[in-house]
């Protein structure tokens, strides 16, 4: 089997994208600029793709409950978010960057899509400011919901801790306003996935 090429993360990400049905006007905007950012030039995954930016991939993950939800408290921007981040050259789509990100992050394993296939659970955008050796730009980040088989984590040095949150807990940890539309999809699993 031959590897993946950016051509087939591009063509993974456009017919993820596609598929997804948007919650909310807002999130169907997101959808909307990211197939526009898919088609640009250049390669839209690159961390050094600053016009208007780049993908990043995260994951929601499931405790094997499915009554919990694995947050991380952020080390450079001190919230608690779901585990996630750059998209690497050597990921071959988008969902392998989402479940190793988790497991650089939290040291799970053995990741698996909720849904038994890759699908995307909520996409954003988000503005990231100027750094250093960064211009500021946004991260078009698409969001899968994982599963896992036990709930021991560890953490590394991007997060300030880890932790085990109660889907009926959510809206006391994620406490940005842009957070609420994935809080109520979250809050609505229940324990039925």
């Amino acid at each position: 089997m031959k590897p993946k090429t950016h051509t087939d993360r591009r063509e993974q990400l456009r017919e993820l994208l596609q598929a997804h049905e948007p919650a909310c006007s807002e999130e169907a905007t997101h959808r909307s600029r990211m197939l526009k950012l898919v088609e640009a030039t250049g390669d839209p995954f690159s961390r050094e793709h600053y016009e208007p930016g780049h993908f990043t991939a995260s994951g929601f993950v499931l405790s094997p409950d499915g009554k919990s939800v694995l947050l991380v408290l952020h080390r450079k921007l001190n919230r608690w978010l779901q585990p996630g981040g750059h998209i690497d050259p050597e990921d071959v789509d988008v969902f392998a960057a989402a479940c190793r990100e988790v497991t650089e992050e939290t040291g799970l394993e053995n990741l698996r899509a909720a849904q038994n296939t890759a699908i995307l659970f909520d996409v954003d955008i988000h503005p990231i400011p100027a750094r250093k050796t960064e211009p500021a730009h946004e991260h078009f980040d698409v969001r899968f919901l994982l599963h896992c088989d036990n709930t021991h984590i560890t953490r590394n040095d991007e997060t300030h801790d880890a932790e085990w949150v109660s889907l009926n807990e959510l809206s006391r940890r994620m406490t940005d306003p842009a957070e609420a539309r994935v809080i109520r999809k979250l809050e609505g699993l229940g324990t039925g996935v």
